[in-house]
């Protein structure tokens, strides 16, 4: 297989994949191919996207076609004119709070909030950007919650290293000298 087949082939799987797709499922599609050549081609097909209105990124354990973070605004533009689903203030202080001390149970998350998060919870399970963990080894079991691969594809993240420091978010909430 040449190295134009093997981009072609990767170019097509990634664009037609539903989810990011990883490196074992690039693998297991071209067992021709060996792990080097498919990060060869991988490499390749980063450097024929850089200076297009799409990029391939690393995102979620994975490879995907996003749109160049450039020219998002024109993105925005197109989708206006659909109303959004947008997650409600209550809804976004949760996932903060799970995406920062996950894993976490919801009463932990009430005595971080202050206020009740059950509603939010199941916003965020529906919306599968948050996922159960396990349970915790307490009296009650209660459930584990945690940040789902949809979470890290929604907000275009690698993994969890991505997210903002707690430290520079406290830089952000700081007045100006």
């Amino acid at each position: 297989m040449t190295p134009d087949t093997l981009k072609a082939i990767l170019e097509t799987l990634i664009f037609v994949a539903e989810e990011p797709l990883t490196r074992q499922q690039m693998a297991a599609l071209l067992p021709e191919a060996t792990p080097d050549q498919i990060e060869t081609a991988l490499a390749a097909l980063v450097a024929d996207y850089a200076h297009r209105g799409l990029v391939l990124r690393e995102i979620a354990g994975g490879w995907q076609m996003a749109t160049h973070p450039e020219l998002s605004e024109y993105v925005r533009r197109y989708h206006r004119a659909r109303p959004a689903a947008r997650l409600s203030l209550a809804a976004l202080e949760t996932l903060a709070v799970i995406a920062y001390k996950q894993p976490i149970t919801i009463p932990e998350i009430l005595e971080i909030r202050g206020v009740s998060s059950s509603s939010a919870i199941k916003t965020l399970l529906d919306r599968k950007l948050i996922v159960p963990k396990g349970r915790k080894e307490c009296v009650g079991r209660p459930i584990l919650y945690g940040t789902s691969k949809e979470f890290l594809m929604q907000f275009g993240l690698k993994d969890l290293s991505g997210l903002p420091s707690l430290e520079e978010l406290a830089e952000l909430d700081a007045p100006a000298p």
